[in-house]
C-alpha cells in the first residue's frame, strides 16, 4: 500500500476536533485512508442499503450502536444524521469521535455549515500525487492516459476500461443523488466538451451553445462537477497591474487520465498525437501542485496570469512571503521560449516576486538564472507553496 502524504496531518487534526471530514473525488482512497490511519475505529458504509435505511429511520438507536465514534463512510447517503452527531459531540466534548468521508464537497452542504460549523475539521484527498508514487511515476506520456487514481495502480487495470466505468458510475449514481438529469446523454457529452477545453478560459455561454443547453444549466452543471470533485476552476491573478488582464477563470479536472479518456485517448501513442497533448500535461502539472496544497490542509492559493497582449503565466501562487510563478511546458527540450511568461511578469511584479520555476516534460533539474528548471516528476519540490 502506498501511504499518502496526508496521513500523519489526519491523525493530528483527530486529537484536536471531535468530527474530522475527508472528502474527494470518488475512489481517491478515502476509506483505505480512513482505515489505515484509525485502524480500531469501527466502520460503517452508508451505501449499504440496510444500514443506511436504520440511519435515516432511527438515527439515535443507529449511533447508540458506536458510544465510541466510528468510521462513516459516504456520509452523504444518509445527511441528516450530521445534527445528532452534533449532539453527541456536544455532550461527550472527545475529540476524534467520528471520521466521516464523502465524495461529494460537504463543504457546500449546508447540513455541514449548520451543525457541525467549528466542530469540523475538512480534509480533501484527491488520487495519487507525484510525491506519493515516488518510482512508480512513468514517462509523461503514460501518465497523462493512466491518470492517479489508486485502484489503477493497486489492481493494474486498463486505464481506459476503468474510466469508462468510473465515468458510467459517476453519472448513473452520484449525479442522480445531487439531481434529476433529464437527458444523461447530453450531460455525458457536456463533460466530454469540458475535457475538450482543458487549460483554457471557461466560457459558459460558448459551452452552452456546443452542448446545447442554456447558459443557466451550463452553469449549474459546471457547478455539479465542481462539487462532485470532477473539475475545478483557476481564477485569474487578481492584482490589477493594468485594465487588460483577463478575468476569466480556466478550466482544469482533478485527473488527467479522465480528461484523457473522455477525449477518446486509448493508448500512449494516441497521447504523443493528440492536439491537446500540452493542455493535457499542464492539467496534471496543475492538478499536482493543488495536492501539494491539500496534503497540507491547505486551500488552493494558485491562480493564473494572462493579459489581452497575450502575455501569460500558468501558475502564480501567492504565499505570506510574496509570488511564485510557475510555467508548464510539455517539451522535453529547454529552449529560450519557455521563459517568455516569466520574465514578462517579472517586469510588471518584481517587488512581489520571489521565485520562478519551469515545470517540463523532461528529466533534468536545472538551476538557472532566469529560473529553476524542474522535470514533471519533481514538482512537488516547488517548497514555497
Amino acid at each position: 500500500m502506498i501511504k499518502r502524504e496526508i496521513s500523519n496531518k489526519l491523525k493530528e487534526l483527530a486529537h484536536q476536533y471531535p468530527v474530522v471530514l475527508v472528502t474527494g473525488p470518488r475512489q481517491s482512497g478515502k476509506t483505505t485512508l480512513c482505515k489505515f490511519v484509525f485502524p480500531k475505529k469501527d466502520y460503517v458504509l452508508f451505501e449499504t442499503p440496510a444500514v443506511k435505511e436504520y440511519a435515516i429511520s432511527d438515527p439515535q438507536g443507529f449511533l447508540a450502536k458506536y458510544p465510541n465514534g466510528a468510521i462513516f463512510d459516504e456520509i452523504q447517503k444518509a445527511p441528516d444524521l450530521i445534527a445528532y452527531i452534533q449532539g453527541i459531540v456536544d455532550e461527550k466534548n472527545r475529540n476524534g469521535m467520528y471520521i466521516l468521508t464523502g465524495s461529494q464537497n460537504l463543504l457546500l452542504s449546508s447540513k455541514i455549515n449548520q451543525s457541525l460549523a467549528g466542530r469540523v475539521a475538512v480534509v480533501k484527498l484527491l488520487p495519487f500525487s507525484f510525491r506519493e508514487l515516488g518510482n512508480q511515476s512513468l514517462s509523461a506520456n503514460a501518465m497523462m492516459l493512466k491518470g492517479f487514481y489508486p485502484r489503477i495502480y493497486d489492481k493494474n487495470l486498463n486505464p481506459f476500461e476503468a474510466m469508462s466505468f468510473y465515468f458510467q458510475t459517476y453519472v448513473e449514481r452520484d449525479i442522480r443523488d445531487l439531481i434529476h438529469l433529464k437527458d444523461a446523454l447530453k450531460f455525458q457529452n457536456f463533460v466530454k466538451l469540458c475535457a475538450g477545453r482543458i487549460g483554457q478560459l471557461l466560457n459558459l455561454s460558448s459551452l452552452g451553445n456546443e452542448a446545447g443547453v442554456s447558459h443557466q444549466t451550463a452553469h449549474e452543471w459546471i457547478s455539479l462537477l465542481e462539487v462532485s470533485y470532477i473539475i475545478f476552476r483557476l481564477p485569474p491573478y487578481h492584482k490589477n497591474f493594468n485594465k487588460r488582464i483577463i478575468k476569466m477563470s480556466k478550466l482544469y479536472f482533478y485527473d488527467v487520465g479522465l480528461a484523457s479518456y473522455l477525449l477518446g485517448i486509448e493508448n500512449i501513442s494516441q497521447v504523443e498525437r493528440d492536439p491537446l497533448k500540452g493542455s493535457l500535461f499542464e492539467n496534471m502539472i496543475v492538478a499536482d501542485i493543488l495536492k501539494g496544497r491539500f496534503n497540507k490542509v491547505r486551500e488552493s492559493n494558485l491562480s493564473f496570469f494572462r493579459d489581452s497582449n497575450g502575455n501569460e503565466v500558468d501558475i502564480i501562487a501567492q504565499t505570506p512571503m510574496g509570488s511564485v510563478a510557475i510555467e508548464i511546458k510539455s517539451g522535453q527540450t529547454i529552449v529560450p521560449d519557455f521563459f517568455r511568461g516569466l520574465d514578462y511578469f517579472e517586469r510588471i511584479a518584481a517587488h512581489d516576486l520571489i521565485k520562478k520555476y519551469i515545470v517540463y516534460g523532461g528529466e533534468d533539474k536545472q538551476l538557472r538564472s532566469k529560473a529553476h528548471v524542474l522535470s514533471y516528476k519533481n514538482c512537488h519540490e516547488i517548497t514555497e507553496i
